[in-house]
């Protein structure tokens, strides 16, 4: 098996649709990807995320590692702590991390799910 590669995530048009967010709070924030990779059993995957303006309810269900190409969100944690995303932040979500998203701009991340 080859090893799977993206070459250039910011320029790759052909994503599939994934859909909208189910735990909308303002707005529609709609979702689209590419898998690079998924495991045999499904526990792990990583690819490219892309999500349209909106705000909603976050709940990572599994440890998640995020490369953020473009636009801009904020992520507030339920306990209040805020993290704000730009072009080039990387951030680590454990799992059970819950909180609620803002897309201010259409996002585009790298992402690894374990």
């Amino acid at each position: 098996m080859n090893t799977p590669i993206i070459r250039n995530p910011l320029d790759v048009t052909d994503l599939a649709d994934w859909g909208v967010i189910p735990t909308m709070i303002e707005g529609t924030s709609h979702t689209s990807g590419k898998l690079l990779h998924k495991n045999a059993n499904g526990d792990s995957e990583c690819g490219i995320w892309v999500c349209t303006p909106g705000k909603w309810e976050c709940h990572v269900t599994r440890d998640e590692f995020c490369h953020f190409l473009s636009g801009r969100c904020t992520y507030v944690r339920d306990d209040g702590e805020v993290i704000e995303i730009t072009p080039g932040t990387a951030a680590f979500f454990p799992q059970d991390w819950k909180g609620v998203c803002t897309v201010h701009e259409t996002v585009r991340k790298v992402y690894m799910i374990r």
